[in-house]
């Protein structure tokens, strides 16, 4: 039954105004909707809801990633917004931060505002 319902995606925040910021204006997310208690983005006809929380622990793994067609063109874009992307002194990354996985697949990652580890992945073919 829920493989053909609609996924909502969730992303814990303690500052709306912050995270609505970093969304909308680095990641140029499109805003739906905002409440004193979330912010809502459509993302490919997919719901984000970043809802505001008393305290966002970051998780040690990332939470929320993209598929992108060309990972090189996105972080290249994404470090233009101001986006940072993290290194992993146990991984090989290029000079853009990008590592390539056994299978030859490459993945970046980033924080949000709250330390939540998002990621850009472009699959092998």
């Amino acid at each position: 039954m829920l493989d053909s319902c609609d996924l909502i995606a969730f992303v814990p925040t303690v500052d709306l105004g912050r995270a609505r910021s970093f969304y909308a204006g680095r990641l140029g997310l499109n805003l739906t909707e905002e409440s004193e208690y979330a912010c809502v983005f459509e993302v490919n006809r997919t719901m984000l809801r970043v809802t505001l929380v008393r305290t966002a622990p970051a998780a040690g793994y990332t939470i929320l990633g993209w598929r992108v067609p060309d990972i090189a063109a996105a972080v290249i874009d994404l470090r233009g917004r101001g986006v940072v992307f993290e290194r992993f002194e146990s991984l090989t990354q290029d000079e853009l931060g990008i590592w390539t996985t056994p299978d030859n697949s490459r993945v970046a990652w980033f924080k949000d505002p709250d330390g939540n580890t998002l990621s850009l992945t472009q699959f092998a073919c």
